[in-house]
């Protein structure tokens, strides 16, 4: 079988003044029809070795001090422009992790998919809904017409999805495609990436920092660490006989232990949610009928006790961040919000501030939600300036470190850009952010969904510290059921808007009443 695709001894570096290799000669071929997948923890040069098949690295900040990429006989490296232009989205596409930051917010889904299309070829009529129904995208012709803002971070990467497989590319490149999706639709994209792949013969590289998802999908693995290749063969050999330390290691990480023990919490409610609904104002569909209501949370009710974890879960849409955001007053909802005696519903945002403070939120894309002109130390920073906690810029300086610290990031970050990092080390970074101002409620939407397995079990560890010396209370959003199953006391559980369950974490892993929350289990532990 011939190759596909050739990487000879690729470098990466950055600022080539001061140079700093992060990928170090990289070695591996793709051979046609190959399904290949590219493993190891966030920073180990996974993404940035995808990125320079394409050439879309930030040059010159970036740049390549040896190695060849060869595609059709040619060293992509080299090739002019017009040519790079005629291969990205058409002969090589790529799915890329962060879907928010990939899509413009100014277009309509319909408007993302006609451009990729008409760049390179004609358009077939209806063409863009059938895209859309073959990622699994509900309502497609109504969703063809929304904004990235308005879908949920499942239907956006779905989205994405569609934008790469509109050309029936040669070769996709899926840069963590399944990081945002709940485990019921991870196996459906899976196997609609192996459909289109047996369909159009075409190859694949698989990006992920789990090892047991792509174990379902890839017949040969590339283990990399540290920006180097350190283990490569097929799926089998790897999993049967791994030769490298890191590599077992990979393949035996799976989040464990259970939350911090009830003697941390009290009856003390930090906060309490009554009646919450959230409306959203749908276009009209045609010229002679009226906007509609879409409503994306039914009527929820939602307590927190001090020191105690509340986890959320459910699929793609159920209204799991919606329902969260509302309770910071990022939304507009209907209902009562009470904390310290109030209701944080009526008041105006401007008397907010002095409470938001006590309650922060770790948004599920740190890329979205970090400033790309801060640094790290301005980012992580920026709280205690503006609520007015540290005294002196060396009392800031130094919490700024502690709290790099506690999600297990050096001082060599401090002067890095959001760009300059990995999707793991950028959540790392959001989460930070939070923890530096010592809040009493943590909202944290998708927290882990970025990182990788081993890193997993290290923030689990930090947020459970953090709980037990301060009686932090959490939210904790998240489609895996196992990081839920880790860290929560209660569990929730929300199906289009409507909480269908929930209870104390034992009873609801063990003896789940609701049906929905039994397939959502199964999927999770058996599938």
């Amino acid at each position: 079988m011939t190759n596909i695709l050739s990487i000879k001894n690729l470098s990466i570096g950055f600022n080539p003044q001061a140079p700093e290799i992060v990928v170090d000669k990289v070695s591996f071929n793709v051979k046609k029809g190959q399904n290949l997948a590219i493993v190891g923890e966030s920073g180990a040069g996974k993404s940035l070795t995808a990125l320079s098949i394409l050439r879309l690295l930030q040059y010159p900040e970036a740049y390549h001090p040896n190695g060849e990429i060869i595609y059709d006989g040619q060293d992509i490296l080299r090739i002019p422009g017009d040519d790079l232009r005629k291969l990205r989205g058409n002969r090589i596409s790529m799915i890329f992790q962060e879907p928010m930051t990939s899509l413009n917010p100014t277009k309509t889904v319909e408007s993302h998919i006609k451009e990729i299309i008409d760049i390179h070829r004609d358009r077939k009529p209806g063409e863009i809904t059938e895209l859309l129904e073959l990622v699994k995208l509900k309502n497609p012709k109504e969703k063809k017409k929304s904004y990235p803002h308005e879908l949920s971070g499942g239907e956006r990467q779905r989205v994405m999805i569609a934008m790469a497989i509109a050309n029936k590319p040669d070769l996709l490149i899926a840069d963590e495609p399944t990081t945002a999706l709940d485990v019921t639709i991870q196996s459906q994209i899976f196997d609609l990436l192996k459909s289109l792949q047996e369909k159009f013969g075409m190859t694949l590289i698989l990006i992920s920092h789990d090892l047991h998802l792509v174990r379902s999908i890839s017949k040969d693995v590339v283990v990399m660490r540290h920006g180097k290749v350190i283990e490569q063969g097929s799926v089998k050999e790897i999993f049967e006989s791994p030769q490298d330390d890191y590599t077992k290691k990979l393949i035996n990480s799976i989040p464990e232990g259970r939350a911090n023990p009830k003697s941390i919490m009290n009856d003390l409610e930090v906060i309490q949610a009554q009646g919450i609904s959230v409306d959203y104002k749908k276009k009209r569909k045609g010229f002679w009928q009226a906007p509609y209501l879409y409503t994306a949370v039914k009527n929820a009710n939602l307590s927190i006790k001090q020191g105690e974890t509340l986890g959320i879960v459910g699929e793609s849409g159920s209204g799991k961040s919606t329902l969260a955001f509302s309770i910071m007053r990022l939304l507009d909802c209907s209902g009562t919000i009470m904390y310290q005696g109030i209701d944080l519903n009526t008041l105006r945002q401007k008397d907010l501030i002095r409470y938001r403070k006590d309650i922060q939120i770790v948004f599920q894309d740190p890329y979205g939600s970090l400033n790309p002109r801060l640094t790290v130390k301005e980012i992580v920073g920026e709280g205690l300036c503006v609520h007015n906690l540290s005294p002196t810029k060396e009392d800031q300086l130094r919490r700024i470190k502690r709290a790099l610290k506690d999600v297990h990031l050096s001082e060599d970050y401090l002067d890095r850009y959001p760009d300059m990092l990995s999707g793991g080390e950028r959540q790392r970074i959001a989460i930070a952010r939070a923890l530096i101002l010592k809040p009493r409620l943590i909202i944290l939407d998708e927290p882990t969904s970025a990182l990788d397995l081993t890193v997993q079990s290290h923030i689990l560890g930090i947020l459970k510290k953090l709980q037990n010396h301060y009686r932090t209370s959490f939210i904790f959003i998240s489609h895996d059921l196992r990081v839920i199953r880790t860290i929560s006391h209660r569990v929730m559980v929300m199906k289009d808007g409507e909480i269908v369950e929930q209870g104390p974490a034992e009873t609801i892993f063990d003896n789940p009443q609701n049906t929905y929350t039994k397939d959502l289990l199964s999927a999770a532990f058996y599938g």
